[in-house]
């Protein structure tokens, strides 16, 4: 298949031949995050904050996704390995599983959450069977997932135009039955914005912190530097900002009391509330091809690390762990969707920050040389420690933000003590 498809170099970095243009690279992260799922966490931070402090949340959350995910890209780029590759010489040949198989495991489940939401929205629309739809948009999503990177370019060239075509009429067009004065006043849900500033910006990080801190399985297929900040550039702040803004500022123009973004309340709902035949179709369409995009890209993820931790190929992966996340989101997980962000916010981010840290400044120059290294494994307990810390007791600070900061202090610290380069232990 391989031959057909090409080789997805699971346990190889990507060499130079392989690597693939800046149109393809920056396709494949515009379709990750331009998503509907995006313009609901738009529509619940406005309902929860107010338009303006809404923005000012997504503006600062999506520059520091852009320096997160630009530097774990670039180091993608630079050494053309996934992110199991570069795991296993910060965490070690063994310990690596802990930290890739976390993140596979979280992006399964995102896979299953925007899958239910499909099978969801489908459903209360149109009447028809959850499962079913639920299970037909598992199986497609799967076989994009199947076709690797090449699968991911043509699923976004897909699905981004309609985006940009759908969510800006649904803007524009929510937005003409009031006036902009109106829809930057707006201050939340019921007149209430009960939502603190730190938790918006965990929201807005929480949303692709696991997609973000895996980037190198993206970046690695960039020829350049330069095309591998583009194309994160593409994404955050572009993408993931416009998405949230669409939602945003259709939730502060409608001004719906009790707004329900995961039910009628969104771009899919406001389409098909127009009720007019070709539209609907459109937005049948639509849904499917927008979140197939999003799903195909986490699944891919997933499978890539899989495939890592198992020594497998990455699309007998995608198959296994497809219909593993297509059961899931036939029980409804999707319904937990800010319960994974708050995880994500809290236990994410310190991998990143741990791996920065130690390939920037600790080790750049290190190999796979261990089993094990205890001391990445205290940066990050420490960062996610510090992360539930504030989560129970300054409920009003960034959980994301928090636990990334303690734990890259927290390893650069062990790395600056260390009478030798950070100590390595091997099973």
């Amino acid at each position: 298949m391989d031959h057909l498809l090409g080789d997805e170099f699971e346990h190889a970095p990507v060499p130079a031949v392989a690597r693939r243009s800046l149109f393809s690279v920056t396709m494949v992260w515009l379709g990750f995050p331009m998503i509907i799922t995006g313009a609901m966490t738009g529509s619940l931070l406005v309902l929860g904050m107010g338009f303006t402090r809404a923005v000012t949340a997504m503006v600062i959350g999506n520059l520091v996704m852009l320096v997160y995910v630009g530097a774990l890209g670039h180091l993608g780029y630079r050494s053309g390995m996934n992110f199991g590759l570069i795991a296993s010489k910060v965490f070690g040949r063994k310990g690596f599983v802990l930290a890739s198989g976390l993140l596979s495991a979280l992006l399964l489940g995102w896979y299953a959450v925007q899958t239910g939401i499909t099978g969801a929205l489908i459903s209360s629309t149109y009447g028809l069977s959850y499962v079913a739809m639920t299970i037909v948009a598992g199986l497609l999503y799967t076989a994009i997932a199947f076709a690797g990177v090449r699968g991911l370019h043509w699923i976004s060239i897909a699905s981004v135009p309609l985006f940009v075509l759908l969510g800006l009429f649904v803007a524009v067009h929510a937005a003409s039955t009031t006036t902009w004065s109106a829809i930057l006043a707006y201050p939340g849900n019921n007149g209430t914005a009960t939502m603190p500033m730190g938790v918006g910006l965990t929201v807005v990080i929480a949303l692709f912190a696991d997609g973000g801190t895996v980037t190198a399985d993206f970046n690695r297929w960039a020829r350049t530097g330069t095309h591998s900040f583009i194309a994160t550039f593409s994404a955050f702040p572009f993408a993931n900002l416009s998405a949230m803004l669409v939602g945003g500022v259709m939730t502060a123009a409608l001004a719906v009391p009790n707004a329900n973004p995961f039910g009628t309340d969104n771009i899919f709902g406001y389409l098909n509330g127009l009720n007019i035949g070709w539209v609907s179709v459109l937005a049948f369409v639509f849904l499917y091809v927008n979140l197939g995009s999003v799903c195909s890209h986490c699944l891919y993820n997933a499978a890539t690390g899989w495939s890592r931790i198992f020594g497998g190929h990455m699309r007998t992966m995608a198959v296994v762990v497809g219909i593993v996340g297509i059961v899931i989101a036939a029980g409804n997980v999707w319904a937990y969707f800010i319960d994974w962000l708050t995880l994500l916010g809290v236990v994410v981010p310190p991998i990143g920050s741990v791996i920065l840290v130690d390939q920037y400044l600790a080790r750049p120059q290190s190999g796979t040389n261990a089993d094990w290294r205890p001391s990445a494994f205290l940066g990050w307990i420490t960062g996610a420690g510090a992360g539930f810390a504030v989560e129970l007791l300054m409920p009003e600070l960034s959980t994301a933000v928090c636990s990334a900061l303690v734990a890259g202090l927290a390893y650069g610290l062990i790395a600056v003590l260390s009478p030798r380069p950070v100590v390595a232990v091997t099973g």
